[in-house]
């Protein structure tokens, strides 16, 4: 009998290995060997060089800051549903955690023959599910969900906002933020904090907001609820993992997200932040003129004198994907700085004292300090808590004697 209890005990405990008293304590499962407030970066040619071959040559990381194991993770840029990530005892436990039927019944998105958002038929005027995508709202329709953040509260304040990294080439770009004393919020992508950690050590290290941009950088509209949750869960933990920080705020690519996908990030504790003002520099020299985003910039920045922003301010969408935005980024900050009260990340503008789920305290506040509230969560769950799962143990032991 006290074999049979051993054996019952050993598959029990594999059970429960990700058993949360409810979702709103998912991410006190992820490990981390780094700690936020002492972080040490290797110093390898990769995180010191400015050359953009060496800075990109793939390294594996120091075992004893992050030890990446790939069977733990969905494949690198592919939707997190991959490699049996949706069937994992990991993942399938956090889905079980939340109360589906109190999710909004809103349709997945199809993409036309062009790989576009296909908005025929839906109702963009009454827009009944807060499509951003077909209407540009972020004020929910429905309850128990956060509002996008969309603006800076104070005036003449650009928020300064990048996504898409951390991208192995921005050290030049890292550097000249660092040495101007120039704070912003870093949407990292997944994928990207995988491939490249120290990138992602490296935002924590200089001070700046870091947030999630997605796992794949897909159109979340567009995923089945099982991977819309994929694709957060996995880049809160990769985040987690490179830098000791759980995000408490996301980005959704292209701004596509509705009510449904707002729903479910809520679940994981997560807020939107949007944007105001769109540089579109991702496209510059692609689809379209360098010249065309260089005039966006101008625009923008004429808009920090004139009183456009004499009550508000903005957030601004720009990227570190290329080097060509970074390169941008470098030829207007100055003038953007000259222009603006405070050019600052969203968590600075919008005196958010913990944007993260750890104990850790932003201290670039206006006004004063508020501890945040964080978004809302399922309070519910169908799981069974740990002492309880004890006790079945237990209880399982006196009968099989």
């Amino acid at each position: 009998m006290q074999f049979k209890f051993i054996a019952l005990f050993i598959a029990f405990t594999q059970t429960i290995a990700f058993v949360f008293a409810d979702v709103s304590s998912y991410w006190e499962s992820f490990t981390s060997l780094v700690d936020p407030k002492n972080i040490s970066i290797p110093a390898i040619t990769q995180t010191t060089s400015y050359d953009v071959t060496t800075e990109c040559t793939y390294y594996t990381p120091d075992a004893s800051l992050i030890t990446i194991n790939s069977a733990e993770w969905p494949l690198i840029w592919k939707t997190a549903t991959t490699n049996g990530m949706n069937t994992s005892a990991e993942f399938t436990s956090l889905y079980n955690s939340i109360d589906w039927t109190k999710a909004p019944s809103i349709q997945v998105r199809t993409r036309d023959i062009n790989g576009n958002l296909d908005l025929t038929g839906y109702d963009a005027v009454n827009d009944p599910d807060c499509w951003w995508s077909a209407s540009v709202c972020t004020t929910p329709k429905i309850s128990d969900v956060n509002p996008d953040i969309v603006r800076c509260p104070e005036p003449e304040t650009w928020g300064l906002t990048y996504d898409d990294g951390p991208n192995c080439s921005h050290n030049a770009f890292y550097d000249y933020l660092l040495q101007n004393n120039l704070k912003a919020s870093m949407f990292y992508i997944g994928s990207n904090v995988i491939d490249w950690p120290y990138g992602a050590m490296r935002g924590v290290v200089d001070g700046h907001h870091i947030a999630s941009h997605t796992w794949s950088h897909t159109q979340m509209t567009t995923l089945t609820n099982e991977e819309v949750l994929a694709e957060l869960y996995y880049t809160q933990k990769a985040i987690k993992l490179a830098t000791g920080l759980t995000p408490r705020y996301w980005r959704p690519p292209y701004g596509d997200v509705d009510d449904r996908v707002r729903w479910i990030a809520s679940q994981l504790g997560l807020t939107a932040i949007i944007w105001n003002l769109d540089t579109n520099d991702w496209s510059a020299g692609t689809t379209v003129p360098v010249s065309t985003v260089q005039q966006s910039y101008e625009d923008y920045i004429t808009m920090g004198t004139n009183g456009t922003f004499a009550s508000s301010g903005n957030i601004v969408l720009t990227h570190e994907i290329t080097n060509e935005t970074m390169s941008l980024a470098l030829d207007y900050l100055p003038k953007i700085t000259s222009a603006y009260k405070q050019v600052i990340d969203v968590a600075t503008c919008y005196n958010i004292s913990y944007p993260y789920f750890e104990n850790v305290e932003w201290t670039n506040v206006l006004n004063g300090t508020s501890s945040s509230s964080g978004p809302s969560t399922s309070s519910g769950s169908s799981y069974v808590k740990p002492n309880l799962a004890l006790a079945i143990l237990l209880a399982a032991a006196v009968l099989l004697n």
